[in-house]
C-alpha cells in the first residue's frame, strides 16, 4: 500500500504533489522550490511514494571491492585530497601484478564487482590502463569490472590520440563492463572553473556516457554537492542527466555524493547537514523520473542516515566496498566498508527487503 503524503496548506507544494501523482514531469522551477522549502517531511514522503511505486520495498546492495591503481593525477581539483604528483610522498602506481597481489590479500568470497577509479596519471601510456583491466579480468573472470569515470575516459582520449568510442572499445575488449559515475561533480562549466575541475567539461562528461550507452554499456552517474553551487545548479545538473537518459536509457542509478571537508576532524559546520543530505536524495528521486534507482552512499552520509534515506526515496545502499579511499582522503569519518551481514541488517532495520544484486541490478538473492 502506498502511504499518503502529509497534508499541507502550501499551494505550490500541493501543485507539485499533484504533478508527481499524475505522472507529470517536474520542472527546473519545481526542483528549486523543493530545495528552498523546509517541508522535508512532505518532500520525503512524496519521494518515498515514487520509490515504492518503482521498486516496492526492495533495497539493493552488491558485494564489491574498490581498487585504485594510481593516485598520481595531472588535475588539481579544489575538493580532492586523494591525488598526488609523481614522486610526491605517498604517490603510487601499481602494476597489474601488484594489484592482483593486493586483491588476493583482501578479497572475500562472494565479491561480484571491482569498482575501479583513480588518478589521471599522464606518466604512463593508455595501454597501462588497458593492461590493468586485462590482468584483473584474466585472474578473476567471474568478477564484473566497473571501471573509470567519464573524466578518466576523456583523459585517455588525450594521451592516446584515440576517439572516445575507440577508447571504450579497447577497454571493453580488456574486460570493461560498466563505467563508474564519478567525474560529474556539478554539471556547470562555471562551477567547474571556480572549483578548478581540471578535467572533462560538461559536454565531454555527457558525451562519454552517451557513447558508452551506444556501445551497449549501462552506466552510473553522480552529483557532488555541498560546495559553492546554488540549488538551481543542482537541479540543472539533474535535468541534464534526465535529458540524456531520455535519449539513451543507459543510466542505472543516480548517486548524490555529499561533499567531504578534506579533514576527518572538521566540525559539523564544514559538513553538509543531515537535512540537506536527505532533501537532496528525495529531490533526486522526484526529478529523475526516468532512472530506476537513487543510491544512498553510506561512505559520505554515514550508516544511520543511509538507513533513514530509505524512507526518502533511496533504493540502493551501494556495497561492501572493502577499503574505500577517495572520500576518506577527503575527510569522510565513516566506515571504509561494510560486511554483507551489516548491509542486510541496515536495510531490514528500515523495514525494507534486502536484495543482493549484480552490477546490472539482476537479483542474486532476496532476503525476506
Amino acid at each position: 500500500m502506498i502511504p499518503t503524503v502529509i497534508e499541507t496548506t502550501d499551494q505550490r507544494m500541493l501543485e507539485i504533489v499533484n504533478k508527481v501523482r499524475n505522472g507529470e514531469r517536474l520542472t527546473l522551477e519545481d526542483g528549486v522550490y523543493l530545495y528552498e522549502s523546509d517541508d522535508i517531511l512532505t518532500i520525503g514522503q512524496l519521494a518515498n511514494e515514487v520509490n515504492l511505486r518503482k521498486n516496492g520495498k526492495k533495497v539493493y546492495f552488491i558485494e564489491n571491492m574498490t581498487l585504485y591503481f594510481t593516485n598520481v593525477c595531472e588535475s588539481h581539483c579544489a575538493f580532492c585530497n586523494f591525488r598526488r604528483d609523481e614522486g610526491e610522498d605517498g604517490a603510487y602506481t601499481l602494476s597489474g601484478e601488484e594489484m592482483i597481489a593486493y586483491v588476493e590479500q583482501h578479497i572475500h568470497p562472494g565479491v561480484r564487482e571491482f569498482h575501479i577509479t583513480g588518478g589521471h596519471n599522464q606518466h604512463v601510456p593508455f595501454q597501462y590502463y588497458v593492461d590493468s583491466l586485462k590482468a584483473l579480468h584474466e585472474h578473476y573472470p567471474e568478477v564484473t569490472i566497473k571501471a573509470y569515470t567519464a573524466a578518466e575516459i576523456e583523459f585517455f582520449t588525450r594521451i592516446s590520440g584515440m576517439s572516445t568510442k575507440e577508447v571504450l572499445m579497447a577497454l571493453q575488449q580488456a574486460g570493461l563492463k560498466s563505467l563508474t559515475g564519478g567525474g560529474a561533480e556539478i554539471l556547470s562549466d562555471q562551477y567547474r572553473q571556480k572549483m578548478k575541475v581540471e578535467k572533462a567539461n560538461v559536454d565531454q562528461y555527457l558525451d562519454v556516457h552517451r557513447t558508452a550507452h551506444q556501445l551497449g554499456m549501462k552506466t552510473h552517474t553522480t552529483m557532488l554537492y555541498g560546495a559553492i553551487e546554488s540549488h538551481e545548479d543542482r537541479v540543472r545538473h539533474m535535468t541534464q542527466i534526465r535529458e540524456l537518459q531520455d535519449e539513451t536509457g543507459g543510466f542505472m542509478v543516480f548517486i548524490p555524493l555529499s561533499m567531504q571537508p578534506r579533514n576527518k576532524n572538521a566540525g559539523i559546520m564544514r559538513r553538509n547537514s543531515a537535512f540537506e543530505d536527505l532533501k537532496t536524495i528525495a529531490i533526486s528521486r522526484l526529478m529523475l523520473d526516468n532512472i530506476q534507482h537513487i543510491k544512498a552512499y553510506f561512505i559520505n552520509i554515514g550508516v544511520q542516515l543511509t538507513q533513514m534515506a530509505l524512507a526518502f526515496g533511496a533504493s540502493d545502499v551501494h556495497g561492501t566496498l572493502v577499503r574505500e579511499r577517495i572520500s576518506h582522503a577527503a575527510g569522510a569519518n565513516t566506515p571504509e566498508g561494510l560486511t554483507r551481514k551489516e548491509l542486510i541488517w541496515l536495510i531490514k532495520g528500515a523495514g525494507r527487503i534486502p536484495v543482493e544484486r549484480d552490477t546490472f541490478y539482476n537479483e542474486i538473492e532476496v532476503h525476506e
